[in-house]
């Protein structure tokens, strides 16, 4: 191993000597420094592979850097960025050729010295820098000056306190004034990096430096429009007639080539938008957004899955944008899976009771396909719609049931995932179909699906015939399941013991038994001796909890939350619109952007004050029995103050009864509800039939439940 490093070693030894050779051969027969352009070419290679053995030739290529050719001067400024910082003392030979070449007559020269200077992280360098940046941010040449309004945002970035101490931001300032299109642009963009990085400076833009650019956005190109764009995003409105009017000065870009420049104009009209009082403008605007997010779905795959997670947020906050045009999100059989799984979200999101059938063929065509993760979205998908059209549910279980009949093992098991929670939407309806499922239990071997199943089964124990036998063949491997599969059995055993205590009561001792005396998990272990309390203590309170009300379920869940929604709308086009994440979650050292008030703002429109105006309204929904009124969503939603003094004194009679129940101990919980600890004590559960009783005979250790 030495042997095969010291032979590395001489190796690229070999290869440095050889290309300082070349880089210093030529002489004055070579008048076009061919050679020398050849060895800084092979350099440049090397230095981009991360070969930092190149460094030794620093004092070389600095050698290299009077030579009057800017193709040499490229090169050789390259390499100084690349190593300055390495070989600071030897960089500082490079100085004066910089200074010296930022008095050249030509201009590329002139930019391409300071731009060089800026972005070298030296302190000397740094401090250098300051004299000619102030010199060419007046330069005669338009491209001089933008390259010296970048570099002001270069060198604040090295050193904001000496920035902030000069003139410099001043002098940009005064750049908005420029002649040339490319240099407000430039200025601008140096101005909202500075803004973006400071915790003093601001950015404000009134009415007229906002008309003013807004003009000039014709003559610049596309990366200054994105600029010009981006920094309007610091006007803020004080009219309603102000904001509509800009608006509609900025829509011709939606029809530019570049997308960066399109999705940057759809966040300036979405953020105006907020300002706007118009409802007819607003919608206007809204169908003008349409058209070019659906242009921007016929470039290649990456903008295709930008322009569609940015459709995903513009339909949350604004749905009447893209509401006619679901057929042009269809999967293509080309498109990657990352493509199509976010159509997917968008088709779901743009189904109505209107085209649901269309839909609804086009995702059985989906759930065919040999992607199995597709396949697997596409059949959550038709459960999905179930859920949240309602008119539609039936038509939705009749798709899921064709699926089943194919027997594919995946599409079976989703299908039973999906099914379980139109159940628990639509409970007491489509109870028809759940022989269907039971035919199929041999195809059920993961998790998630055989909860599903076996939540079906304890929820529906008295209308399956066999439950009991079910259910018995899905225990004999509980000890084997994950964990999310031996809670659901658990609960549904006690599901059939309520519902069928004759089929029950040999399965229940046995399964508490397991859970609280055969488990690792604490959380197995907690359910288990609840439902154990609940059963040994009141039948009827064990039926209420066991089998009350289902909170409610929805098909919503995958929208944001209303702050991040509307964070979000400020930073279309960026990285965070692709996670769907607040922009500090994304970018650590971001600012966060929020809506400024003015009289403009439209505040009763945004999302946060609608949720707030929900929420606040959630109390006059309900009435003082502590059931809701025909607007509420279910009984037993009694007020905070009124619910927690009524758990406050059924708890305190609970712990009066069961301190005198002497459970194996003085204050823990030890013991099985099935055997040992507690002795012969039997806990009768009542029924509601008067004269049956089933006692749990705990003393025996047989676990079995007699029939009295």
């Amino acid at each position: 191993m030495a042997t095969g490093g010291g032979d590395a070693k001489l190796f690229a030894r070999g290869k440095v000597a050889e290309l300082r050779l070349e880089l210093n051969s030529g002489g004055k027969k070579d008048k076009n420094h061919s050679a020398k352009k050849i060895a800084l070419k092979k350099i440049v290679a090397n230095m981009t592979m991360s070969n930092n053995d190149m460094v030794a030739l620093f004092p070389d290529v600095i050698g290299c850097m009077q030579i009057p050719s800017l193709e040499i001067k490229k090169m050789c400024f390259l390499f100084l960025v690349n190593y300055a910082r390495m070989k600071p003392e030897v960089a500082m030979k490079a100085l004066p050729v910089l200074v010296l070449d930022m008095e050249d007559n030509n201009p590329l020269i002139r930019a391409l010295a300071l731009r060089t200077m800026s972005y070298i992280h030296v302190r000397e360098f740094v401090e250098a820098t300051f004299p000619p940046v102030k010199s060419l941010l007046k330069d005669p040449d338009p491209y001089v000056r933008k390259t010296a309004a970048f570099a002001v945002a270069k060198l604040y970035d090295h050193d904001k306190t000496l920035v902030e101490a000069s003139d410099l931001i001043d002098r940009l300032n005064t750049m908005l004034r420029d002649d040339n299109s490319t240099v407000v642009s430039g200025a601008l963009a140096a101005l909202m990096d500075i803004w973006e990085r400071s915790e003093t400076i601001k950015l404000t833009i009134d009415y007229a430096s906002a008309s003013k650019i807004v003009q000039i956005l014709p003559d610049c190109s596309e990366w200054g429009q994105t600029y010009i764009l981006e920094a309007l995003m610091s006007y803020v409105p004080q009219d309603t007639q102000e904001a509509g009017l800009l608006a509609e000065r900025v829509t011709p870009r939606l029809s530019h080539s570049n997308s960066a420049v399109v999705l940057t104009c759809t966040r300036v009209i979405l953020y105006l938008m907020n300002y706007i009082a118009d409802e007819r403008q607003i919608s206007g605007l809204c169908r003008k957004l349409s058209p070019p997010l659906v242009t921007l779905l016929a470039k290649g795959p990456e903008i295709q899955y930008l322009a569609l997670r940015n459709a995903l947020l513009i339909l949350q906050r604004r749905p009447e944008v893209l509401r006619n045009d679901i057929r042009v999100f269809f999967c293509k059989y080309n498109d990657p899976i990352y493509v199509k799984v976010t159509k997917l979200e968008l088709i779901f999101m743009l189904a109505t009771e209107r085209n649901i059938k269309e839909v609804l063929t086009e995702l059985r065509e989906y759930a065919t396909e040999i992607d199995v993760h597709f396949v697997r979205k596409s059949v959550r998908a038709i459960g999905k719609l179930a859920i949240k059209i309602e008119p539609a549910a039936q038509l939705c279980i009749d798709s899921l049931l064709e699926l089943v009949a194919t027997k594919v093992t995946y599409i079976v098991q989703e299908a039973t995932v999906v099914i379980r929670n139109i159940f628990r939407k639509y409970p007491n309806q489509y109870e028809s179909i759940i022989s269907i499922l039971c035919e199929n239990l041999d195809s059920l071997d993961e998790p998630e699906a055989k909860s599903a199943m076996i939540w079906v089964i304890g929820e529906y124990a008295d209308r399956i015939e066999n439950s009991d036998v079910l259910l018995d063949d899905f225990l004999f491997s509980f000890h084997d399941e994950p964990l999310e599969v031996q809670l659901a059995l658990l609960t549904a055993t006690v599901k059939l013991f309520i519902q069928r205590p004759t089929k029950g009561q040999e399965l229940v001792p046995k399964v508490l038994k397991w859970a609280t005396e055969e488990t690792d998990s604490v959380d197995l272990r907690d359910r288990g001796y609840m439902y154990w309390r609940l059963l040994s203590t009141d039948a009827t309170l064990a039926k209420q909890v066991v089998m009350g009300p289902k909170p409610p379920i929805t098909a919503e869940s995958e929208k944001l939350d209303p702050a991040t929604l509307e964070e979000m709308c400020l930073n279309v086009g960026t990285l965070a619109t692709v996670y769907l994440k607040p922009v500090q979650q994304v970018f650590r050292n971001a600012r966060a952007r929020k809506l400024v008030d003015s009289p403009a703002l439209r505040k009763h429109t945004l999302p946060t004050v609608i949720a707030m105006e929900a929420q606040r309204a959630l109390p006059s929904v309900m009435n003082g029995s502590g059931s809701q009124t025909a607007n509420g969503a279910g009984p037993g939603r009694a007020n905070l103050s009124s619910a927690v003094e009524a758990a406050d004194v059924y708890f305190s009679s609970l712990n009066t009864s069961m301190g005198s129940m002497d459970i194996g101990g003085d204050e823990d919980f030890r013991g099985s509800p099935t055997a040992g600890a507690l002795g012969d004590r039997h806990y009768v559960v009542n029924q509601s039939n008067p004269q049956r009783v089933y006692q749990p005979q705990i003393g025996g250790g047989n676990g079995d439940l007699h029939d009295l």
